[in-house]
Formats: C-alpha cells, structure tokens, sequence
C-alpha cells in the first residue's frame, strides 16, 4: 500500500490511519511475527491457567487471589487488544486499521489500562489490611467489598476511557495519517490531529492524573502503613512472611508503573522514537505475559493447586 503524502491529504478527512509498526524489512517482519505469537500464546495459556485454578481449587478463594484472578483476567483481555493486530501487521503489506478501528483499539487499551492501574491500588489496600489485621481479615474484606472493589475499577478505568476516546476522536484529523508505532496511542494521534484544543489538554491531564496518578499514591500511602505494621511485628521470620506476601504486588507494580511512567513522563529532549516503541511492547505485550510467572513462580498456594490439577489429570 502507498503510503499518502501530506499534500494528498491535506483537504480530505482522515478515514484511516497507517500502523508502520516495528520494522519494514520482510524477514525482521518475519522473525517478529514468531517472537509475538510466541510471547501471546503464553500470555494466553499462562493467565488462563491461572485463572482457571483460582476459580477451581478452594484454597484460593480468599480475597488476594480473586483480585489476582482479575489481574490475569485484565491482562488477557489487554495483551488481545494489541497482538493480534501487530500479528496481523506483519505478515500482511496492508498496514492500515479504519478509523472506527483505531478508535475501538484506543477506547479499550485505555479502559483496561485505567482499570489496571485501580486495581493494583486495591491489591495494595489488600495487602495492608492483610498485614495490619491479620485476625479481622476475612471480616474486612468481605466478598461483597471485594467484588465493589474491583467494580470500581473497571468502572472508572472505562468511564475515564469514553471521556478520553470521545475526546479524541472527535478532533479533526486533515493531514498525514501515517502512525509511526504499532497501536493508536494519544502522542501520534494529537500529533497527527490538526485542531488540539486547551480544553482536549485539560482532559488528558485530568485523565492521567485521576487514572494513573492518584492509584500510583493510594499505592505508596499503603505501602508506607505497610511497612509501618511490618515493624511492629516482633519476630524477624514474621516480618519476612509479611514482606513475602507483597513481593510479588511490588514487583508487578514496578514493573508495570515503571515502563508506563518511563514512557510518558520523560522529557521530549530525550525521546527516542525506536525506544519509546521497545518501552510501549512492555507494558502492552510483554507484561501480560509475566505477570501469572510473578504472581505463581514464588507462591506455595498456586504450585500445590497446579500439582493437584495434574494429579487430576493424570488419574
């Protein structure tokens, strides 16, 4: 496909974008393709499994695998927003994804992302009455505040999602419609866009800073009271069992905030398109598949739940 000029579309309205993607060399697209469909079918099996055990094995019917089920359940469901067209980009010459396309891509890797960043706060809330209140746990978190939980944060990660496509999309683009990335993100498509309002800037900043930055403070305040409750326990195995059980919480969190924020918070002096992509394949497509290794290599509940599964199976 021709990629258009400018000028061709300088007075047309843009009725689809051009995905460039990561590389225009046939046999990089290739080896790209393999390394993708890899890293997705184990993203797919590795959540699913996860998922499954938790819905089936009893002993992990407690408050902190349901959220991690809904983890793997966000995370699925987000790395299938990206792959398959980036699977799609490289074995086919057509790059093109519509308009209505790109703005379904854009609303749900929005939604699922918001979604996620609320939900790791209430994985840390969780954490922090686990470790405060051992006793009273169970009567803290009940399964009804629990399914709240996780309610709220789909439903403001998706609301927070409709402003922000809706926003975006109603913007007029006249010019150039070619992406130089893999998916439809705010920074090419403002930059793509030829009418930028203050007022589609005061949205964005309200968005990130509802969406990300205030569940990137719930997170810290909990694990400042966390670390607070852990030294007050007196014995030092105690506080090793206590710090155990968010390891595996910092460690996603980290992770996770760390790319996105590298990405999205570094100074347009340093930006570098070839890496910002590598950054943006992290949190899209790589973290989804790490993220049931995180929360089941190191945890004794799941690895005797996937022992009795193949004991099941075998008999």
């Amino acid at each position: 496909m021709r990629f258009p000029t400018g000028m061709e579309r300088s007075n047309q309205t843009v009725t689809e974008f051009i995905l460039v993607g990561f590389t225009t060399d046939p046999v990089m697209q290739l080896v790209l393709f393999v390394v993708f469909l890899g890293v997705y079918s184990v993203t797919v099996v590795g959540n699913t499994t996860l998922i499954m055990l938790i819905c089936n094995d009893s002993r992990l019917h407690t408050p902190m695998y349901f959220f991690i089920g809904n983890l793997s359940f966000l995370d699925l469901w987000f790395s299938s927003v990206y792959t398959p067209k980036i699977l799609a980009t490289c074995i086919s010459d057509d790059k093109s994804i519509s308009f209505a396309g790109c703005a379904a891509q854009f609303f749900f890797s929005a939604g699922l992302g918001y979604s996620e960043c609320y939900l790791l706060a209430t994985m840390a809330y969780d954490r922090y009455v686990a470790i405060s209140n051992p006793l009273l746990y169970a009567q803290a978190m009940s399964r009804r505040l629990c399914i709240c939980l996780v309610m709220y944060s789909y439903t403001g990660g998706f609301v927070s999602a409709i402003l922000l496509t809706s926003n975006t999309f109603t913007m007029d683009y006249c010019g150039d419609n070619v992406i130089d990335d893999f998916f439809c993100d705010v920074p090419p498509l403002v930059k793509l866009s030829c009418d930028v309002k203050e007022s589609y800037q005061a949205v964005l900043y309200f968005v990130l800073a509802s969406n990300a930055i205030a569940p990137a403070v719930l997170i810290l305040a909990s694990y400042l009271f966390i670390i607070g409750a852990i030294l007050r326990i007196r014995s030092t195995q105690g506080r090793l069992k206590a710090f155990s059980t968010c390891s595996s919480h910092l460690i996603s969190v980290t992770l996770y905030y760390g790319s996105i924020l590298y990405s999205y918070s570094r100074p347009s002096s340093s930006y570098s398109l070839e890496r910002d992509k590598m950054v943006s394949t992290f949190y899209t497509v790589v973290f989804p598949m790490l993220s049931p290794m995180i929360y089941s290599l190191r945890n004794k509940d799941v690895k005797d739940a996937v022992r009795k599964l193949f004991r099941l199976t075998q008999s």
